[in-house]
């Protein structure tokens, strides 16, 4: 028999390196979702990201405008150095928001929205705005040497009030009579305010903004679409209506579709931003060693840093700064998602999107993708009070992280983490915040329902343990009480005394086997009340006995 010849050749282990590439997704995997399951990740992932953005936008704020400051200052480090401080006054800033509880945010979310306006007001006197011979827009205030943009305060102040407005407010039937149609009301007039400084990009923003309130407070779709084509009509009217807004849009299809006409002119900037995107490739040239910020691409600092980061640090570093905002995103939704107060919730959803889609904006028309706005890079671009302004905000999405359910709990349990005790944060707490309104009205309605005594026992050491329903007497023990006084009484009328003592005694000793069976049935009692759950295990003859002995 050549059973053993028959028999085939083993197959080669092929799938030895697939099943290890499926295990290394699996532990990558599996760490991933550990990550996610720890209470903090929300808080120090969204610090993390903020300070690495600030970091790196100083390092390239730097890297810029080293030649510009060098012009104008004479020294390199001008820019860089206020750049820094304008990072660590938004640090304080962040540190009071965070430090600031969010039902004293939203008390003050009425003020805020007050003084947003009045600026946005201001802003159109004249002698009081500035900006239309520097940069074309009459949209900042000049306070001594500070100078800044109130559309820059009104989109946190936009976000927080309508957080507060919107905070608990269920959808209505009638669009006319609806809190969603009046909170638009309110943007729209802000944004008309925005636009009329000249701003149109800060003014599409802030309308940006408002949109994000409304889909996240539960707006009907069809709402968004019709602002969707209200937004693409008013862009049209734009890019048909003439001027400089109207050669911005033919740059910017020039740039879709890579064919420039004007290089010299209009098309100057964007490109040179096409120029050092493509100067960098995959690795860059090296941080410190960009060609285009020798005065080829103007806004280097500022709007085009984007373009500065591509071409020094590559594919990799714009990769790297597109991932932080991604995730500042996802991490920024997650906290609006996982918090269990509204107003928190929309807050915090509101302002991530907010700053996100900013970021976009200025990635989007940089590599082309978008016309050229103005708006600048957040946390990364040099500004000064925008970067304050920003950082602000993020304190107060950092708060909402810190205020969710598993946070409060794991502080609550383990204690405050190594930032919070070196930042010197309070502990937060689970109450929901409410509206100034609502605590009138629970004031109002405690003050008219006082509670009667009894029930303010009850409410604060909870029902007695030890009442107990006072028990009808027995009948057989009743006649047993009642045979003693008649028994007493006959020895009074008369009765020889020998028959009064046996009767007493008579008497006594069945007084005696009465007083026995109350105390018999006072411990019976009192064993069932202390073991109520136990089980009693006599059968029916050993009671039929216990009851003739009572």
């Amino acid at each position: 028999m050549t059973t053993g010849a028959s028999k085939k050749p083993a197959r080669p282990n092929t799938g030895a390196k697939t099943r290890t590439g499926l295990g290394i997704r699996e532990r990558i995997s599996g760490a991933w979702n550990d990550l996610l399951a720890r209470p903090l990740t929300d808080y120090i992932m969204i610090l993390c990201i903020v300070v690495i953005l600030s970091c790196l936008g100083v390092v390239m704020v730097y890297s810029s405008s080293m030649t510009w400051s060098l012009r104008e200052g004479g020294s390199v480090w001008a820019t860089a150095v206020r750049q820094g401080i304008m990072i660590v006054l938004g640090f304080f800033a962040m540190w009071v928001a965070l430090m600031t509880r969010p039902q004293t945010i939203r008390n003050l979310s009425n003020l805020i929205l007050i003084v947003s306006i009045v600026l946005l007001l201001a802003v159109q006197i004249p002698g009081i705005g500035t900006g239309k011979e520097e940069v074309g827009s009459q949209s900042w205030i000049a306070l001594g040497p500070i100078q800044f943009q109130p559309s820059e305060i009104a989109k946190v102040a936009i976000a927080v009030w309508g957080a507060h407005y919107l905070a608990g407010k269920g959808p209505v039937q009638h669009w006319f009579n609806n809190h969603l149609m009046r909170f638009g009301g309110v943007g729209a007039f802000m944004a008309f305010l925005i636009f009329m400084e000249g701003d149109a990009g800060m003014a599409m923003s802030f309308v940006l903004v408002v949109l994000f309130m409304l889909f996240f407070a539960g707006i009907a779709m069809g709402w968004i679409a019709i602002a969707g084509v209200l937004i693409i009509a008013a862009l049209a009217v734009l890019a048909l209506g003439g001027g400089f807004r109207s050669s911005r849009f033919e740059v910017y299809f020039d740039a879709l579709f890579g064919n420039f006409h004007d290089v010299r002119g209009i098309a100057f900037q964007s490109y040179q931003g096409f120029l050092s995107l493509a100067d960098g490739s995959g690795l860059g040239v090296g941080l410190g060693q960009s060609r285009a910020k020798w005065f080829y691409l103007p806004e280097a600092k500022n709007d085009f840093i984007f373009a500065i980061i591509g071409e020094e640090l590559g594919l990799w570093g714009g990769a790297l700064v597109i991932a932080l905002f991604a995730g500042l995103l996802y991490f920024g939704l997650r906290t609006a998602k996982k918090s269990h107060d509204p107003f928190l919730g929309l807050m915090a959803a509101t302002l991530t999107a907010s700053v996100v889609s900013q970021a976009f904006i200025n990635i989007g028309y940089v590599v082309g993708l978008l016309p050229v706005t103005g708006i600048q890079l957040p946390m990364i671009s040099a500004g000064g009070t925008s970067a304050i302004i920003t950082l602000a905000s993020m304190g107060l999405l950092i708060s909402c992280a810190r205020h969710e359910p598993e946070t409060v709990s794991a502080m609550a349990s383990y204690g405050r983490p190594a930032i919070d005790r070196l930042l010197g944060l309070r502990e937060p707490s689970s109450t929901l915040t409410t509206s100034n309104a609502s605590l009138r009205s629970n004031k109002t309605k405690a003050a008219k329902q006082k509670p009667s005594p009894q029930k303010e026992s009850r409410d604060r050491f909870g029902e007695p343990v030890t009442a107990r329903r006072a028990q009808a007497p027995r009948s057989g023990r009743a006649g047993v009480q009642s045979e003693a006084p008649r028994r007493s009484t006959g020895s009074v009328k008369g009765r020889s005394s020998g028959q009064d003592n046996g009767r007493s005694n008579e008497g006594t000793a069945r007084s005696q086997s009465t007083t026995g069976g109350r105390a018999a049935d006072r411990s019976v009692d009192r064993s069932r009340q202390s073991r109520p759950t136990e089980r009693r295990s006599e059968s029916r003859d050993d009671w039929r006995d216990n009851r003739n002995r009572r």
